[in-house]
C-alpha cells in the first residue's frame, strides 16, 4: 500500500475519532429544558433522569417538582410502621402521609393499598372534616397513566376509596390524601360502596377497641369466571376516556396485633355487586392464600402464618 494511501486513512481516522469524542462530549453538556415535559406530560422534552431501583420504583406521591422548588420528602418512620409486616410488591409505590399504595399504571387502579390504624388515627376528631375533601386526580402520576374525575362522570360506579377516609382523622391533610383517584376504583353505588363495603370499612375500624395495632391491606381482583362455552375468561368493564378498569371483586386482608405482640389475620373478598344487606360479612371470608393467588400477592409475608394465633377467627 502507498504511503499517500496510508496518510489519508489516518487523517480520515482521525477526523472519525475526533468527531465522535466531541459529539459525546457535547452531548454529555447539553441541558435538556423539561417545564414542558413537567407542566404538560408531552413527550416533545424529555430530561435524563437517575437509574431507578432494579426491583421497581418507590416515589413521594406528590406533583413532580419543578427545578425551582424543593424536592418532595417522605415521611420514611410512618412508612415504616405502616408496612411493617412487608411489601405485596414494590410497583410504582407511592407514600402519603398516613397511607401506601401501589399504583398499576395499566388498569388505572391500585394493585393494593396499606393503612396502619390505631385507636387515635380512626378516633373523632372535630378538627377534619370530610366534606372539605375534594376528589382530585393524582399528579404524580404521568398524565398517560392518571384517571380523571370525567372517567367517572355518567358512568353509573362510585369512587370508592380503597384506604377510607374515616380511617385517617388524625389531620385534615390525611383525610384529604384519601380523595386521590389513586385511592379509589370503580365500585357499585347502592348496595355495595354505600352498604356491605362500608358495613366492612367500619368493622375493620371498630377492631381498633380491641386491638392497638391493626393493619389492612385493600385491593381489587379481577377474577375469572364461566362463560356458555364453557371455559374460563377473565373479562371486566373499563369506564371514561381512560378505559379505568372496573374490577369484578374487592379484598381486604387484616392483620391484628395485640398489646403482648400476639397477631390475628383475617381475609375478605366481596363481588362489585349489589350484595343483600342481611348477608353477613363472615359470609365473605376467604383463606389468605385464596387472595394472594388471585391477586397474584404475598400479604404480610414478614410473618409466618404458623406464628399466627387466628385466622379468620379460627385457632391456628
Amino acid at each position: 500500500m502507498s504511503s499517500s494511501v496510508m496518510s489519508r486513512l489516518l487523517v480520515l481516522s482521525s477526523v472519525g475519532i475526533g468527531g465522535y469524542l466531541t459529539g459525546s462530549y457535547l452531548e454529555r453538556r447539553k441541558t435538556v429544558p423539561t417545564s414542558d415535559y413537567v407542566n404538560t406530560g408531552t413527550l416533545g422534552d424529555f430530561c435524563p433522569k437517575p437509574a431507578l431501583p432494579i426491583f421497581g420504583t418507590v416515589s413521594a406521591a406528590s406533583i413532580i417538582p419543578a427545578s425551582s422548588q424543593p424536592p418532595a420528602t417522605v415521611n420514611v418512620s410512618r412508612v415504616g410502621q405502616i408496612m411493617k409486616y412487608g411489601f405485596p410488591g414494590l410497583d410504582n409505590v407511592r407514600s402519603f402521609d398516613d397511607y401506601v399504595l401501589s399504583y398499576d399504571r395499566r388498569t388505572r387502579v391500585a394493585h393494593w393499598v396499606f393503612e396502619h390504624m390505631t385507636p387515635d388515627t380512626v378516633k373523632h376528631n372535630d378538627a377534619v372534616d370530610r366534606a372539605k375533601c375534594d376528589f382530585k386526580p393524582d399528579e404524580s402520576v404521568h398524565p398517560f397513566f392518571r384517571s380523571l374525575n370525567s372517567d367517572y362522570k355518567g358512568s353509573g360506579f362510585d369512587r370508592g376509596h380503597m384506604a377510607a377516609a374515616g380511617n385517617h382523622r388524625t389531620e385534615q391533610k390525611h383525610c384529604d390524601q384519601t380523595f386521590f383517584l389513586t385511592n379509589m376504583a370503580p365500585q357499585v353505588g347502592v348496595g355495595f360502596n354505600r352498604d356491605k363495603w362500608n358495613h366492612l370499612e367500619r368493622y375493620v375500624r371498630k377492631l381498633t377497641k380491641e386491638y392497638p395495632n391493626v393493619y389492612c391491606c385493600t385491593g381489587p381482583l379481577y377474577l375469572p369466571r364461566k362463560e356458555d362455552d364453557g371455559k374460563l375468561y377473565v373479562k371486566y368493564q373499563v369506564i371514561g376516556a381512560n378505559n379505568v378498569a372496573v374490577p369484578t371483586h374487592f379484598y381486604k386482608v387484616i392483620v391484628m396485633e395485640m398489646s403482648d405482640g400476639r397477631l390475628e389475620m383475617e381475609s375478605y373478598v366481596l363481588p362489585n355487586q349489589k350484595i343483600d344487606d342481611k348477608t353477613p360479612l363472615t359470609m365473605f371470608q376467604v383463606p389468605p392464600e385464596t387472595v394472594e393467588r388471585a391477586a397474584g400477592l404475598l400479604f404480610f409475608d414478614k410473618i409466618a402464618r404458623n406464628k399466627l394465633t387466628k385466622i379468620n377467627g379460627k385457632k391456628v
